[in-house]
């Protein structure tokens, strides 16, 4: 009896002696070690037992650390209380881990830019298609937030103002809007098609838009100096197509205020467009629009800061200086007659045998420093010079 007893109470006191244990961190997974009252014993049933889990394949490991610890564990080490949280499957095992690619790695889509002649009708393009089908379609397409989407809604556009130009013509007020929005997309490809889909507008519509083209004639005039290269090519050639199809009476007063744009590059692309549209007025056209007005416009850009609005400047000039001649020639002194007129007939053909020349004209429509400077562009001061210097050296 004293035997059984005393195994017994060695038996207690064998489970009821404190332990310490210890966290060790092996490939991801905590293993939870006794510490023996050895020291040379415990690190010799640590080093076993990691070389044992060691030699588990890796699944195995990250099965069992999944199964064992569902929270973060929290124990004493070095009498201070640590929180490890669990390690991630991606420390685990990379390989495991589905690598994700970027949208725009995982498929390349590639934008076919179609010229104006090249494009087919709606019904060519799409066997199940017909005209009125796309024309519901349009907008819906035009307000996707898929770039690939908005740019196959601008060539259904383009589309329908060539081959269905009246059933296009009710919904140009919707329509605009949503292209200039598409020439303010940050995306290079959506810019250069809303701007071949300008183009395609100003060459079916003409004058139909005129009330419309504030804003589009803005983001054009940005895009042709702003942005990239192949965007600005498709800018100016849809700036040059407004200006060979849109009236000319009706575009000018639109360009005017852009004449005045604080971006030098946008009243520079300006200026060229006002020089294209001048020569489109006519005589005629010109006269009714009034000479003084356009020749106060062009003045005001002699003095640009690019060379480019100075250029078209000076072709402008020129061609009212060539207008204004035609209009108003001069008398010259030989076309009076020999006979002396009396001092009432003198008085009374006085004014209108003065001839009211562009020097003059200049002088009394403009300041003294923009008609010096438009003089000189049209050559009035230096013959005027050069006639001083003869009748100098005459005199003399």
């Amino acid at each position: 009896m004293s035997l059984s007893k005393k195994s017994n109470q060695t038996k207690c006191r064998r489970f009821s002696s404190p332990r310490r244990f210890a966290f060790v961190a092996q490939r991801g997974c905590y293993v939870l070690l006794p510490l023996l009252d050895s020291p040379v014993t415990s690190r010799m049933a640590a080093a076993n037992t990691l070389q044992d889990l060691s030699s588990l394949p890796v699944t195995e490991k990250m099965s069992e650390c999944r199964a064992s610890l569902t929270k973060p564990c929290v124990g004493k080490m070095n009498g201070k209380s640590e929180d490890r949280p669990l390690p991630s499957s991606v420390a685990l095992n990379p390989s495991l881990v589905e690598t994700e690619k970027p949208e725009g790695e995982k498929a390349t889509v590639e934008v076919e830019y179609i010229e104006s002649e090249n494009l087919n009708d709606v019904d060519d393009a799409d066997a199940d298609a017909d005209a009125d089908a796309v024309l519901k379609s349009v907008l819906a397409g035009l307000h996707s937030k898929d770039w690939v989407s908005v740019c196959d809604a601008l060539n259904n556009v383009r589309r329908l103002s060539i081959f269905h130009k009246d059933a296009m013509l009710p919904m140009l007020e919707k329509v605009i809007p949503l292209v200039v929005k598409s020439l303010k997309n940050p995306r290079s490809a959506v810019c250069k098609t809303a701007c071949m889909t300008s183009a395609d507008i100003f060459i079916a519509y003409n004058d139909h838009i005129t009330d419309l083209l504030d804003s589009l004639l803005t983001q054009l005039l940005l895009k042709s100096s702003q942005d990239k290269r192949f965007v600005c090519e498709a800018a100016d050639k849809a700036l040059i197509s407004m200006t060979k199809y849109v009236s000319p009476t009706l575009l000018l007063p639109k360009l005017q205020p852009c004449l005045k744009n604080r971006n030098p590059r946008i009243r520079a692309k300006a200026s060229l467009c006002f020089s294209r549209s001048v020569p489109r007025l006519g005589v005629e056209g010109i006269k009714e629009y009034g000479i003084d007005r356009l020749v106060q416009a062009a003045a005001s850009q002699l003095s640009d800061q690019l060379p480019e609005s100075r250029e078209a400047a000076r072709t402008v000039l020129l061609e009212l200086q060539t207008v204004y001649e035609k209009v108003h020639p001069l008398i010259k002194p030989e076309t009076a007659s020999s006979s002396s007129p009396s001092p009432s007939q003198e008085e009374e053909q006085t004014p209108e045998a003065e001839p009211i020349t562009w020097e003059i004209f200049c002088q009394s429509k403009l300041s003294a420093l923009s008609a010096q400077a438009v003089l000189r562009v049209t050559n009035v001061v230096a013959v005027t010079a050069q006639e001083g210097l003869v009748t100098t050296g005459s005199s003399s």
